[in-house]
């Protein structure tokens, strides 16, 4: 049985945490006692390999205020938030993730922060503990999809922030089969501000590879902005006006009867280039296409196999 409406929902979801569950359960109810406020903890076990859901289990059966999810498979971090956000019933959620880099005793400040008069307030990390080349790649890419987005994004900001119910409403109405919380929160709008934050130390390695974080990164380019395609318009054009050019250049030579020897090498160079070029464009299109598909299918953005509740 459900208990009484709480006022605050958190939502972590859950992937090889079996070594910070138990702390990161007792730290939010630590800081959520002194707060005075009912609340509720949602865990989405993320077909983790590790068995972090049978450690849920127990967490919930200690405790009320912890409500487990176990998805049937891995569906990655943002179709589990979803997940998480659908079953949340607070006026205000926290999103945070599992491995207390997101520090739970700072969901006062942004609570307090919140009641400002705002609907979201994201977490700011400070002095940020991940290894240089993680920042460094982190801050590339979001520097990329600001460009292709046409939307400023702070690098310093994840998924860790506050919500009222009015904002989620309107992104669980995102159906997209690509997920991406924190540019799905700056679509929705709604009064938004940031707040610094200490940045936890994970002991742990990172469960996001380099690959991961390519193919995420990619999906989201492809599924939040066009901008690809326009610069492959203005790519084959610049082609065509030098090609253009080119050609009226070895046509005055010609003309002049500056060309001695007519070789095969500059052919073989320009149609390889231009080859080059015709698939890279056609790839472009492919992947737009491909994300096409996977809308138009309309499957499920995740399945829940079982609950605590």
């Amino acid at each position: 049985m459900l208990s009484p409406t709480p006022y605050l929902s958190i939502v972590s979801p859950v992937y090889h945490a079996e070594h910070t569950l138990l702390e990161l359960v007792h730290r939010l109810e630590a800081a959520l006692a002194g707060a005075g406020l009912s609340y509720e903890i949602i865990l989405v076990d993320d077909g983790s390999p590790t068995p972090d859901w049978p450690i849920i289990q127990q967490l919930a059966t200690r405790s009320a205020q912890v409500i487990g999810l176990r998805l049937s498979r891995n569906f990655g971090q943002h179709h589990a938030i979803t997940a998480g956000l659908a079953a949340a019933r607070g006026e205000w959620i926290v999103v945070m993730d599992c491995d207390l880099q997101d520090q739970p005793e700072e969901i006062g400040r942004l609570l307090k922060k919140a009641q400002e008069g705002y609907e979201a307030v994201l977490a700011r990390r400070g002095q940020r503990t991940d290894t240089f080349l993680t920042i460094w790649l982190a801050r590339a890419f979001y520097r990329v999809l600001g460009y292709l987005t046409g939307q400023d994004q702070d690098p310093e900001v994840g998924n860790f922030g506050i919500y009222h119910r009015r904002l989620i409403d309107t992104v669980l109405q995102l159906q997209e089969s690509t997920r991406y919380f924190p540019t799905m929160v700056r679509w929705a709008g709604f009064r938004q501000t940031s707040l610094s934050v200490p940045h936890g130390v994970n002991g742990r390695p990172p469960s996001y590879t380099l690959s991961r974080r390519f193919q995420l990164g990619l999906d989201i380019l492809l599924s939040n902005s066009d901008k690809p395609l326009r610069l492959t318009v203005f790519l084959g054009l610049l082609l065509a006006c030098g090609a253009f050019i080119l050609g009226l250049v070895m046509l005055i030579r010609a003309f002049l009867g500056r060309i001695d020897v007519l070789g095969y090498a500059s052919l073989i160079v320009s149609i390889s280039f231009f080859s080059g070029i015709i698939i890279t464009v056609l790839g472009i299109v492919g992947l737009y296409v491909g994300k096409t598909f996977e809308g138009v299918r309309n499957r499920p953005l995740y399945v829940i196999a079982e609950t605590t509740s």
